[in-house]
């Protein structure tokens, strides 16, 4: 069967094309930072008991940083391996939804995506939904995929034979280097209220629940900030003066015209 014709990128006709240099550029850039904290990975998987190869083998076949930091951190609190691993499984859902809008913008042949679909991360899909064209696109996912992928796994093995040279991750300190991490590549990312007002409440229902449930269940519970807050921000749009106009014009208008629209 014959290749559907993909449909075509849309763009401003006012923005120039970039240079496929300026996009390895910073695919590299993005690839390169994030890649080396694979280091942290490798060091808390080690001191959460697991062994050097199962460590190597969740990051060749995961390749979700944050699954990863939830799936180890919760093992070594103590946490059962099914719920540690149902929250690791609930954060890399995120990913799907990448790759529904990734699917469109990339448009790659059938026989490729099975592969691509292990690189959509938040790095590749916020490197390629930056570009003005398809082309673009292609090579920021590409060289971002690829660079992050290398990287990430060469730093998990550093990071867990060093982790085994030093014995006691606990007694260095480096037990909290894959949660320092992670929060490092969270605050960035947290740019309007709504993202920081989540962020909150997330934080305060994780830690709030610690105490009282077992290790692993207070991620699955944090995420019901995402939804209170949706619904706080409806109640009062539907409070405001005329606000339930407002909200039907905005969906109408699309996301780029909403207030926190990035």
């Amino acid at each position: 069967m014959a290749e559907q014709t993909a449909p075509p990128v849309i763009r401003d006709p006012g923005t120039p094309a970039k240079p496929d240099a300026a996009v390895v550029r910073d695919a590299l850039g993005v690839g390169v930072a994030v890649g080396l904290s694979g280091f942290a990975f490798g060091v808390t998987s080690a001191g959460a008991g697991l062994g050097l190869l199962q460590t190597c083998v969740l990051s060749l076949l995961v390749f979700t940083g944050a699954s990863q930091f939830a799936l180890v951190g919760a093992l070594a609190a103590g946490g059962n391996p099914f719920t540690a691993a149902a929250g690791a499984f609930f954060l890399g859902t995120r990913n799907a939804f990448y790759g529904l809008r990734l699917s469109q913008l990339l448009a790659l042949p059938k026989a490729v995506r099975p592969f691509a679909a292990h690189w959509v991360i938040d790095e590749t899909t916020a490197v390629a939904l930056a570009q003005p064209s398809r082309r673009a696109a292609r090579v920021g996912f590409t060289v971002t995929g690829l660079t992050l992928y290398v990287l990430w796994n060469v730093t998990t093995l550093l990071g867990a034979l060093g982790a085994e040279a030093l014995g006691d991750t606990a007694a260095w300190g480096l037990d909290a280097a894959g949660p320092a991490v992670f929060l490092a590549l969270l605050a960035p990312m947290l740019k309007t209220a709504t993202e920081r007002a989540t962020a909150g409440i997330a934080v305060l229902l994780g830690l709030g629940l610690l105490p009282v449930l077992p290790a692993g269940v207070p991620v699955l519970a944090a995420a019901l900030a995402a939804p209170a807050v949706l619904w706080f921000r409806g109640r009062r749009a539907s409070a405001a003066p005329g606000g339930a106009e407002r909200t039907d014009r905005a969906a109408e208008a699309g996301p780029e015209t909403k207030e926190d629209s990035r």
